[in-house]
């Protein structure tokens, strides 16, 4: 069965990335899991173009937000979050509602 993406969310075509959404990560994704209040892996590293996908497993909800147009609406348990790094670089980001809570992609 083939994955079912999101539409993009209409950034403009001189953006880094493209951010989308999702009911389930694509199957080339790669992956970071929300839980117990933390990000894992806290470091992903990927190469330009890769897609990735983050989900709350947590009870609690979470965001995903930072560099490079990382800016997912709030991740209640099972939600997903997709983005596309289309630029090489390092992408901090943060949960808005959990400040402590902080993770890196680094795209090469």
């Amino acid at each position: 069965m083939a994955p079912v993406m999101a539409p993009s969310m209409g950034m403009a075509t001189a953006a880094p990335a493209t951010p989308m959404t999702a009911n389930a990560p694509a199957a080339t994704a790669n992956h970071v899991t929300i839980a117990g209040f933390a990000y894992s892996p806290s470091t992903l590293t990927v190469t330009k173009g890769t897609t990735v996908t983050w989900t709350n497993n947590d009870s609690a909800p979470h965001t995903v937000t930072g560099s490079g147009g990382l800016n997912s609406p709030t991740l209640s348990r099972g939600g997903t979050y997709s983005f596309k790094f289309n630029s090489a670089g390092t992408f901090n980001y943060i949960c808005t509602i959990h400040p402590y809570m902080h993770g890196t992609v680094v795209v090469k």
